[in-house]
C-alpha cells in the first residue's frame, strides 16, 4: 500500500493520511484525463438532512461540494450480452470505486468495481456466465465458499446488500431454495438463491485507512460536526450542566431515549431470515 507523501507543514496536514489506490483509471489510452461518462449523470439535490417540511430527520448533514449522482446498474440484467471494462472510477456518492463496462450492443453502464477487475476484462451475467470476478448471476449457480458482493435481497429488485469498499460476503450453504450468506458485520442470513450476486470482494479496501487530518475536510463531505451532550446546557441535553465532568450518567439521546447498547431493530419481515446475530451471543 502506498501513500502520497505530505510534507508536515501543520497540524492538520501532519495527521493527514491519503492511501493511493493502484486501481483507479486515471487517465484513458490517448492520454487524456478519465472523466465520468455524461449519459449516465444525473444531478443529485442536497437535502441536509431535512425532509420535506425542512425538519431535520438525519442530524449532523449540511453543506459539502457540490456532487452528481452516477447511475449504478445494480440489477445486472443484460443476460448474455458481454461486456469489455473501460475504467475504474472514483465515485463521491460511495465508498467503493465503479467500473464503466462497454457492452457489445454499444450500451454503456457503471457498475460496482471489484478488487483486481482490469481495464479490457471481459464480464458478464446470466446462468451461463463463468465464475470470474465481475460476472454476475444468481446465488444458486454460484459454488459454496465464494466470496460475492452486491447481492439482492429480493430477486429482481437489485443490490442492496454488502455495496461498501472491501467488503464481501461468504457463501457458506444452499438449502430449499435459499442461500445461506455470511455477511462483512458477521451475521449469517439467508436469502432466496434466486437473487443475484456479483463474485469477488469490493475494491478500495484501504478506504478506512484514511485520516482526513482537519476538521475541513469532513465539512468538504457534507458532515456537519458532532457535539457530546456531557457538553451541552442542560436545555440543550439530558446529559448537559453541571459543576466539572459528571460521570455515571445513563447515555441518553436528545429526546431522553436509551442509546448504546438498545437495539434499535423493529419488526422486519427480513429479521426471521436471520440465522445468527452479528453480536454472536
Amino acid at each position: 500500500m502506498r501513500y502520497k507523501k505530505i510534507n508536515p507543514t501543520s497540524s492538520a496536514r501532519r495527521g493527514l493520511v491519503l492511501p493511493i489506490s493502484e486501481e483507479l483509471t486515471v487517465r484513458d489510452a490517448t492520454g487524456a484525463r478519465i472523466k465520468p461518462t455524461k449519459s449516465l449523470l444525473l444531478p443529485k439535490r442536497r437535502t441536509n438532512g431535512r425532509n420535506n417540511m425542512g425538519h431535520i430527520t438525519n442530524r449532523h448533514r449540511g453543506g459539502g461540494h457540490k456532487r452528481k449522482y452516477r447511475v449504478i446498474d445494480f440489477k445486472r440484467a443484460k443476460f448474455g450480452i458481454e461486456g469489455t471494462v473501460k475504467s475504474v472510477e472514483y465515485d463521491p456518492n460511495r465508498s467503493a470505486f465503479i467500473a464503466l463496462i462497454s457492452y457489445v450492443d454499444g450500451e454503456k453502464a457503471y457498475i460496482l468495481a471489484p478488487k483486481d477487475l482490469q481495464v479490457g476484462q471481459k464480464v458478464i451475467s446470466g446462468d451461463t456466465a463463468p465464475f470470474k470476478v465481475g460476472n454476475a448471476m444468481a446465488l444458486k449457480l454460484i459454488p459454496v465458499g465464494l466470496t460475492v458482493h452486491a447481492v439482492e435481497m429480493h430477486p429482481g429488485k437489485g443490490a442492496a446488500l454488502v455495496r461498501s469498499a472491501g467488503t464481501g460476503a461468504q457463501l457458506l450453504a444452499k438449502e430449499k431454495g435459499y442461500a445461506m450468506l455470511k455477511m462483512p458485520s458477521g451475521e449469517t442470513r439467508m436469502v432466496p438463491d434466486t437473487c443475484m450476486a456479483t463474485i469477488g470482494e469490493l475494491s478500495n479496501a484501504s478506504h478506512n485507512l484514511r485520516k482526513e487530518g482537519k476538521a475541513g475536510r469532513t465539512r468538504w463531505k457534507g458532515i456537519r460536526p458532532t457535539v457530546r451532550g456531557v457538553a451541552m446546557n442542560p436545555v440543550d441535553h439530558p446529559m448537559g450542566g453541571g459543576e466539572g465532568k459528571h460521570k455515571g450518567h445513563t447515555p441518553e439521546t436528545p429526546w431522553r431515549l436509551q442509546t448504546k447498547g438498545k437495539k434499535t431493530r423493529r419488526k422486519k419481515k427480513s429479521a426471521r431470515m436471520i440465522v445468527q446475530d452479528r453480536r454472536k451471543k
